[in-house]
């Protein structure tokens, strides 16, 4: 069975999105090459992406452009050639390259997913998603990464989780752009 991971970015204070879906804080230049050389190292593995419509459509927009091409071309690439898979009732069409539309339940297309052999899923943004796939406790890693930043508002992550999310942690890394990645397993 393959597992499912989850790459989030959230701010010192919890969130993973600011006002309105606001996410220039989480994509901010660093300026510290080992946290892009760790990003790139992330991207450049073979994992299939898992996204909700509206993480969906900002990916899409960006990562097959000329300019996320001359940004980060390692990244872009990585993005690009992925399997991509999006879950939504209401996509019409998907037209990033090697993407998917599932319209069934969540979970069980998750679990199906799981069942089936090839590479880790992973799970980038897509806040609703996460808390829906860890409340039914199909999330077998969680890769954090706090930005030293703090917003006033905006959505937590795992908000509206139906019960508590215990987690152990099972890693940490700090970088010197002040990123700190946690990494996590839900505790048995």
């Amino acid at each position: 069975m393959r597992k499912l991971k989850v790459f989030e970015s959230v701010t010192t204070n919890g969130f993973f999105a600011g006002p309105g879906g606001d996410m220039s804080w989480a994509y901010a230049a660093s300026g510290d090459p080992e946290f892009q050389a760790f990003v790139k190292g992330n991207a450049s593995s073979s994992g299939v992406l898992l996204f909700g419509r509206v993480t969906y459509e900002m990916m899409a927009s960006y990562w097959p452009s000329p300019l996320a091409e001359t940004n980060d071309p390692v990244v872009a690439r990585g993005m690009n050639a992925a399997e991509k898979v999006v879950f939504s009732r209401s996509l019409e069409k998907a037209e990033w390259t090697n993407t998917t539309i599932v319209r069934d339940d969540l979970e069980s297309a998750v679990k199906a997913l799981k069942e089936k052999d090839g590479p880790a899923l992973v799970v980038l943004g897509s806040g609703s998603i996460v808390t829906q796939l860890a409340d039914a406790g199909l999330v077998d890693e969680y890769q954090i990464v706090v930005k030293s930043v703090a917003l006033g508002s905006g959505r937590t992550l795992f908000e509206g989780a139906k019960r508590p999310i215990a987690l152990r942690l099972t890693g940490s890394r700090v970088f010197g752009s002040d990123n700190v990645v946690l990494t996590y397993e839900p505790k048995a």
